[in-house]
């Protein structure tokens, strides 16, 4: 298969309407197009930003194929819902799994965490989702990086499930944790990520993005699905 009939990636985040958000996750498409010359790579949004994945779909020709890859970081409602109609709604068109989870994910949280003091506990704090595998795949994500760290890690979560992010920090101080840092399972700065440095914590770790592994991972994520019996 050639570039000119790979299918169509459209990178599908999430949107933001922090400008230094929307400048990173760009700079992952820009990743995407330098690390695979030729492939045409769009961009949509599931909430927030436009252009809006439905009408990036709608905007395909009749002999264009794409798979949709979405920039996000665990199942949930915008996958199971939101990119599983935009890829029902015509011929051509598949769905790629989210980035995560993954241990080099977990790899570059122990990363931006840094080294912390002796009897530190460690939140890693993800935007959580009603739906269990997605809870799931924190979890997973959580015992990956207690492989890296010597710190006690609980995850938490900022909505849709329990515990909260400052719940958490407040347990792990009762634990008797001297400090608390927030691994900040976000590919970048946005409200969510504001809402950290009010959970009570000692420390947020940056976002993951700058990292060249998203863009590692989203064509992983598509080459998955090109080169898959069921694709075609």
């Amino acid at each position: 298969m050639t570039d000119t009939e790979m299918p169509v990636l459209i990178a599908c985040a999430h949107g933001t309407n922090n400008p230094d958000g929307r400048q990173r996750i760009n700079r992952v498409r820009a990743q995407l197009r330098e690390m695979r010359p030729g492939l045409d790579v769009r961009e949509a949004y599931v909430d927030v930003q436009e252009p809006a994945l439905p009408d990036v779909v709608a905007a395909l020709t009749v002999d264009e194929t794409a798979v949709v890859v979405p920039l996000l970081l665990t199942v949930g409602y915008h996958v199971n819902k939101d990119i599983a109609d935009a890829v029902a709604s015509r011929p051509g068109l598949a769905a790629a799994r989210p980035l995560g989870p993954d241990p080099r994910l977990a790899k570059l949280l122990h990363e931006r965490l840094g080294a912390l003091p002796d009897g530190w506990g460690v939140v890693l704090a993800a935007a959580g989702s009603s739906e269990a595998a997605a809870a799931e795949q924190i979890e997973v994500l959580a015992a990956d990086l207690a492989v890296l760290r010597k710190e006690h890690i609980m995850a938490a979560y900022g909505a849709s499930a329990a515990p909260s992010v400052p719940d958490a920090v407040a347990a792990l101080r009762q634990r008797g944790a001297t400090g608390v840092a927030v691994a900040a399972y976000l590919l970048a700065p946005g409200y969510f990520h504001d809402q950290l440095a009010a959970a009570g914590a000692d420390l947020v770790a940056e976002p993951l993005l700058p990292a060249t592994l998203v863009a590692e991972l989203a064509l992983e994520r598509y080459d998955a699905v090109v080169h898959s019996p069921s694709w075609g």
